[in-house]
């Protein structure tokens, strides 16, 4: 018998608060364009990727286009989806890494890889919005890093990579959803695993740099839910305040454990 505890509002809602910052901007950056292209419609043509519109003048929409939707169900089923994934992304990495990559490389490198086989390759337009990009872009990333401890997993007598997993689930959306994007799941996919490779981690800012620009503008200080770069030394979300001194504290005779992720 299924368990309904884990449908627990309280739990819920207890998650919700517990979202780190970057999250809950992206989050907030899709419902809000939401609620914008209700009044005003062309916000959807404005901000989706058009591969025959794109040109330099156009460049916004490789950045816009995983947080527009085309109307509210595509918006709740993506952000149920991407919503776990972004949050373990940023726990792992820190807000600034998160931001830095979500509102650039994460986008406009699937989406810059979609248009030129949409435009040269398939020679077709096909439009595309919505933040399952992003989705299959960060399954992609875990099923390489979950492949490193378990290479394979079984169906009867078949063993399968892990890795292959993400590409697996888009051949099943492709034919479950209507009008989803098989080259465009594939293109954020693919971004998925060369982050994951560590190839394309030469475009995240240096460590050291990231930081800097902690320590200088006191983001652990002043920004609620900020997820620091320098998780070793502060843990998640900065120092703990408290009353006492370090140097009054009882030592432990043994090495303490970093606990968390």
């Amino acid at each position: 018998m299924p368990s309904y505890a884990q449908f627990n509002p309280i739990r819920i809602r207890s998650y919700i608060l517990r979202l780190p910052l970057c999250t809950r901007l992206l989050l907030a950056a899709m419902v809000g364009l939401w609620i914008a292209a209700i009044p005003f419609p062309w916000l959807r043509e404005w901000a989706r990727l058009d591969p025959d519109k794109m040109d330099f003048t156009q460049m916004h929409r490789l950045n816009l286009f995983p947080i527009m939707h085309l109307n509210f169900l595509h918006l709740i089923f993506n952000m149920l989806a991407v919503t776990p994934l972004i949050e373990r992304f940023e726990a792992e990495y820190g807000t600034l890494v998160t931001l830095a990559l979500f509102t650039g490389p994460f986008g406009t490198l699937p989406g810059g890889i979609y248009v030129l086989l949409e435009k040269f390759v398939l020679r077709t337009n096909t439009s595309v919005m919505g933040a399952s990009i992003w989705v299959f872009l960060l399954l992609a990333s875990e099923a390489m890093k979950t492949s490193k401890t378990n290479p394979n997993f079984s169906i009867g007598p078949y063993k399968i990579p892990t890795w292959t997993t993400p590409l697996i689930l888009v051949l099943l959306t492709s034919f479950v959803v209507p009008n989803v994007s098989l080259v465009g799941h594939l293109c954020g996919a693919g971004i998925g695993y060369l982050w994951a490779s560590g190839y394309i981690k030469f475009l995240v800012p240096h460590e050291k740099i990231l930081r800097w620009l902690e320590t200088k503008l006191n983001l652990l200080g002043r920004l609620p839910h900020y997820v620091s770069v320098d998780q070793k030394t502060y843990g998640r979300y900065g120092v703990l305040p408290t009353t006492a001194s370090a140097s009054n504290l009882p030592k432990s005779p043994e090495p303490g454990q970093r606990l968390g992720p």
